[in-house]
């Protein structure tokens, strides 16, 4: 193809985490890193979203850019508590001794609005080029590299292109990648609740099993710095608008948590989750490599997304590298392909795991006479009260090709 004269090595598509994170693994390796985000500067996003940042992804952050695993661990919060409770009886709790210090801890918990301005501000001192108001509305690829077409016209063309630019991805669309999947059958309810500085609460993950003030809905309590997320998982037949605003939102906050922190709400969405792969996380041409929410979509127990997208741009900038390293274009193939194979392979396995967490979340009689069983009988039995704690956010294996995630 001709190479217009906003040619590039290597474009990233999408200035979120995930795309920031390649660019910087791009920059930590030698190489010019120009990413083209669709939004502006300062633009605002609602909700918390991801405020999971996981031990295993502030290594990758650490090894790209060395005070920022620090920062974002210094801002987070690190909850030492968590509890389980079945209709109102504790079953589980457990308390961890604090990092060490001159340690990252296992998580750290902050908006996701937090972790995106520190990783902007790392990139601008890493010199990543930013263009902004650049939505990508048309991207095609050939051996020889890709051509990209913004909704203003502007074209760039690139070696590779690294591509993170959402769930709805112009550009996996364009290149006719197909995402495979489900979607899960029930809905939940997720808030965000400001800290109330009048009537604080213990900063400590609490999980609900029939929360006998919800209807015995599942609740689930998760403080982050500056806030709460609260999830409430609704049962069938349940108004998710109803349950989601107004009254109808404020009436079960306040049975469930103070009175005040109903007044607090900083954002309430719903949800239906989704559990889905791209066939490839490459195109046929290999030279557009697909990460994070482009590549996959999983339900959010365990904390999968985020954590899987970072490590996914950490292997896609390698790859990259790998391939413009070599003049041999089978090596370079190789590496893309390397890079697909093996990160597909962890996108599948975080798929069934979160989709193993929403099983045990909605189960059939069977299953729910299994939790009835098992909560009364974890007083007597810690691996059974272990259990109710751990299994609503999945297998804790090790997933291929990745750190394993602890939280």
């Amino acid at each position: 193809m001709n190479r217009p004269p906003s040619h590039r090595p290597v474009i990233v598509v999408g200035a979120g985490p995930v795309g920031m994170s390649a660019a910087l693994s791009l920059r930590a390796l030698g190489r010019p890193a120009t990413v083209l985000e669709a939004g502006e500067p300062d633009r605002l996003r609602p909700g918390s979203r991801a405020i999971f940042v996981h031990r295993a992804t502030l290594e990758v952050f650490e090894r790209s850019s060395p005070d920022l695993a620090r920062e974002l661990a210094a801002h987070g919060l690190v909850w030492q508590t968590k509890r389980t409770l079945y209709a109102g009886r504790q079953v589980f709790a457990r308390t961890y001794p604090p990092p060490e210090a001159g340690t990252l801890p296992h998580f750290t918990s902050l908006p996701q609005v937090e972790t995106e301005r520190h990783l902007l501000r790392a990139c601008k001192a890493a010199g990543v080029e930013f263009v902004w108001n650049a939505e990508v509305s048309r991207a095609c690829s050939d051996p020889a590299g890709v051509e990209l077409t913004t909704m203003t016209g502007e074209r760039w063309s690139a070696d590779y292109v690294i591509a993170a630019d959402g769930s709805r991805s112009p550009v996996r669309k364009a290149v006719g990648v197909a995402m495979a999947g489900s979607r899960s059958d029930g809905w939940y309810v997720v808030v965000d609740v400001l800290d109330d500085p009048a009537d604080p609460l213990p900063a400590e993950r609490v999980f609900h099993y029939a929360h006998p003030a919800a209807g015995s809905r599942n609740v689930l309590f998760v403080p982050f710095a500056g806030g709460w997320r609260v999830d409430l998982q609704l049962h069938d037949g349940d108004d998710p608008e109803d349950l989601s605003g107004g009254d109808g939102l404020r009436r079960w906050l306040r049975a469930v948590m103070p009175s005040g922190y109903a007044d607090r709400i900083a954002w309430a969405s719903t949800y239906q989750f989704l559990q889905v792969v791209a066939d490839d996380l490459a195109d046929r041409h290999r030279r557009v490599l697909f990460t994070g929410e482009a590549a996959h979509l999983f339900a959010p127990f365990g904390a999968r997304g985020l954590n899987s997208g970072v490590p996914d741009a950490d292997a896609a900038a390698t790859a990259v590298h790998i391939a413009l390293s070599t003049r041999r274009p089978a090596r370079a193939r190789a590496a893309v392909e390397d890079f697909s194979m093996t990160r597909r392979r962890a996108a599948l396995f975080n798929r069934d795991a979160a989709g193993t967490a929403l099983a045990h979340l909605r189960p059939d009689a069977a299953g729910r006479a299994r939790l009835a069983e098992a909560a009364r009988r974890a007083a007597h039995d810690d691996r059974l009260g272990h259990w109710l704690d751990t299994a609503p956010y999945g297998p804790r294996e090790l997933p291929p090709g990745n750190t394993i995630y602890k939280y």
